[in-house]
């Protein structure tokens, strides 16, 4: 019998999971399917636990129930117990367990497909909501020569390098959070983007100069060219949108739950090929 899988959100009917799962089942001979569900807001414990018990073996969880779903596992493993997020539910008899892949998936783009080593570099995170949760401590574990979050509300940032505060000692000249303005002067080898901006044609308001020379700029919004990477061009550094993020994100969703990882280049460009139709 076929394993069924999908990705639980709302809305939901834009996610490119099911054509990344498809394609995943494709190169490694794996029997499953992979649906998408929308769930009611005030519905979503009462969905999961609806797939389940339809026989489900795991789910991809998007926007706005990460933190639902991390409250909802009993077990919380890898990353996801200090991202207080989960996009992975694995369904392990009555226990439902939770992981968070963002930051992995963010991590093996820069390191794997963008050739752009972490270990050593000057970080800007822009954001302090759940994307930045997420990926804060993969981050943090690659070892950069130093971390900054940088956000509109200076306590959210101040908040977030708090909760990871045990981690300080994995950049050798420490984490902080900053407001914008106070970002002059500074630059920085990797600027990653994890605010909503680009989705409505705006931007964080980086002041300019923070680029370094050679540096790349990633926003975690695929599929097109937001204003953020824009003004990165203006500034001579490398761009890259998030798509690569997602598969590789999902890689490791699909590795969790079949114990094979797949190749993701024929996915990645399965997918560049779809968004130029």
């Amino acid at each position: 019998m076929t394993d069924q899988y999908a990705v639980v959100g709302n809305p939901v009917e834009h996610s490119l999971s099911p054509e990344i799962h498809a394609e995943f089942a494709r190169v490694t001979g794996q029997d499953m399917a992979y649906d998408r569900i929308v769930a009611p807001l005030d519905g979503f414990r009462e969905t999961v636990l609806k797939f389940r018990q339809a026989g489900g073996k795991g789910l991809n969880v998007t926007l706005p129930f990460k933190h639902e779903a991390w409250e909802l596992a009993a077990t919380r493993s890898g990353f996801a117990a200090a991202a207080g997020a989960v996009n992975t539910l694995v369904f392990r008899g009555d226990a439902v367990v939770g992981y968070n892949t963002d930051g992995i998936g963010l991590v093996r783009d820069l390191t794997r497909n963008l050739r752009l080593p972490v270990r050593g570099k000057r970080v800007l995170l822009m954001g302090a909501g759940g994307a930045s949760y997420g990926v804060m401590e993969p981050i943090l574990r690659e070892q950069p020569q130093l971390v900054v979050v940088a956000n509109r509300t200076l306590d959210k940032a101040v908040a977030l390098v708090e909760r990871f505060a045990s981690l300080r000692s994995c950049a050798p000249d420490g984490v902080s959070a900053r407001p914008y303005e106070a970002l002059a002067g500074a630059t920085f080898d990797i600027l990653v983007n994890a605010t909503s901006a680009g989705l409505t044609g705006a931007m964080p308001p980086v002041p300019e100069g923070v680029v370094a020379p050679g540096a790349l700029a990633y926003d975690m919004v695929y599929a097109r060219r937001t204003p953020f990477l824009e003004f990165a061009l203006r500034q001579g550094a490398r761009v890259s949108d998030g798509l690569g993020m997602l598969v590789e994100q999902a890689a490791e969703s699909f590795f969790i739950w079949r114990g094979v990882y797949p190749e993701t280049r024929s996915a990645m460009a399965l997918l560049r090929r779809r968004m130029i139709q």
